[in-house]
Parts: C-alpha cells; structure tokens; sequence
C-alpha cells in the first residue's frame, strides 16, 4: 500500500502540521510528556501518523534529538502495528459503552514491553 510505504516516520517529515511537530518534539526532547493526548480532526490530516511518531519517540532504544530512530524493536513494532503497548482506537466505529470500558481496562496496565504505554 502506497499510503504505508510513504507514510511519515518521523517529526521531521510531517508536513503542514509544524505547530504540532514543534509542539510534540520540544516535549519529547525535554521529557515533559502530557498524561493525555488527543487527535482530533477531519479525516486524512495525519492524526494517526502523529500519534504513531509519537508513540516511536516515546518508546525508541535510540532516540536522537527526540526524532525515533525507526529501526530499534519497538519503532519496527510500532510501524509493523505490533506493539503490545499501543493501543490505536477509531472513535468512528468504536465509541460504544463497551468500547469505552474496555479501552479503560487497557490502559489502567502498566506496559508490557515499552517505556510508556499509548
């Protein structure tokens, strides 16, 4: 798939998103991480990219100036849609009472693998 293979993988590749990227890197790069981040937003606009990236440069083995380095186990995990510590829910088709408990069940785990859950 086109959309897989040249899908950002890092902060530095995303594009039209630059208050976001500055935003997210500058936290990761200074270790101040929110308990909660949400993407929100018209379809196609890179939330899931984001998050995925994200999700890299807070769990890499071999972070380098807060960008993933994408080839440690956890960045390959992650861009593989593996990681057990990652939890990636589409609020179009699951925003039922029982999505929602479910996901809060998840998330109350310590991670498995990873440094942070998300």
């Amino acid at each position: 798939m086109l959309y897989t293979k040249y899908r950002p993988q890092k902060f530095a590749e995303l594009v039209g998103l630059e208050t976001v990227k500055d935003n997210l890197l500058n936290q990761v790069q200074s270790g101040k991480i929110a308990h909660a981040y949400l993407f929100s937003g018209p379809r196609g606009t890179g939330k899931t990219t984001t998050a995925r990236i994200l999700a890299k440069a807070l769990n890499c083995e071999n972070l380098k100036d807060g960008e993933p380095c994408g080839k440690c186990r956890f960045c390959t995990q992650i861009q593989e849609g593996r990681f057990v510590d990652l939890i990636e829910i589409d609020a179009a088709s699951n925003r039922g009472i029982d999505d929602i408990r479910n996901l809060r069940e998840k998330v109350r785990l310590a991670p498995a693998h990873g440094k942070f859950k998300i």
